[in-house]
């Protein structure tokens, strides 16, 4: 499942291409048929993104909600309307603007949601550490209060909007914090620590469109020429990136953590 980075990256590239556009709206697939008459031909005001989830933003109409789920994919065309290529698997939407479309195939959501419905949306997600309006010490308030394991409480999507399953187990590791301690053993130090990583490596996920997480200088290289083999840590790794030692890995939270029991305590 795409993790917050891919999200705001769309976001900000799709705001790029059709922000403040009139934009033709269909639904190849059928599936979005009816919705896409809605906001067919109107403007798209904006594009918001929180955590895993996109909002655009039509003038005077509902929002188009998207969570890509498990196998939800764009795929851009920049070529204008004429151009275009026939709709390529069940695309349930297609936005065609002057210059430029994208399609979407297999959301895990793909809906019109009012303001009210869109609140409650956001009323139910965490603090996305990519957004301006996150509350770090709110999440740090929730984390230390919870008897859950901190690598749970990184992929609740109410308390971390946006963390996914790298992320968690990269940024333990970084900070030498095992995934099985509680919520409540993790000082508020840590807390704090642990959201300034999010942050730091997030908005590096953001700018090269991939995540990385070692520092290229160790490879003599820079972000933009680092090899898939270079750019983590931990995750799916045999072994540790730091002390050489045996990576461990085990079902938490209904997902694989991978931690170095040598270097997180």
């Amino acid at each position: 499942m795409p993790e917050g980075h891919l999200i705001h990256r769309v976001a900000r590239d799709h705001a790029k291409l059709f922000g403040g556009q009139r934009l033709g709206v269909s639904s190849p697939q059928g599936r979005f048929a009816h919705e896409a008459t809605l906001i067919d031909g109107k403007q798209l005001d904006d594009i918001d993104a929180h955590g895993k989830h996109l909002l655009y933003r039509w003038h005077n109409g509902p929002a188009l909600h998207v969570h890509l789920g498990l196998y939800g994919k764009f795929r851009v065309h920049r070529k204008p309307p004429s151009e275009l290529p026939e709709p390529r698997g069940q695309v349930r939407v297609r936005i065609v603007g002057p210059t430029a479309a994208f399609d979407l195939n297999g959301p895990n959501r793909c809906e019109l949601l009012d303001d009210s419905e869109v609140a409650a949306l956001v009323a139910r997600l965490g603090d996305d550490p990519l957004r301006p309006d996150a509350d770090s010490s709110r999440v740090a308030r929730r984390v230390r209060s919870s008897k859950s394991a901190i690598g749970k409480l990184l992929l609740d999507q109410s308390v971390y909007a946006g963390v996914g399953n790298i992320y968690r187990s990269e940024v333990l590791h970084l900070l030498g914090i095992h995934p099985e301690r509680t919520g409540r053993e993790i000082s508020t130090e840590e807390c704090h620590a642990i959201w300034q990583k999010l942050v730091e490596l997030m908005a590096i996920g953001v700018r090269y469109n991939r995540i990385i997480i070692a520092d290229p200088k160790d490879f003599g290289t820079t972000y933009p020429r680092m090899k898939r083999h270079e750019r983590l840590l931990v995750y799916k790794k045999a072994v540790c990136g730091n002390c050489g030692g045996p990576v461990r890995q085990w079902p938490l939270a209904a997902r694989k953590v991978f931690a170095c029991e040598r270097c997180q305590i």
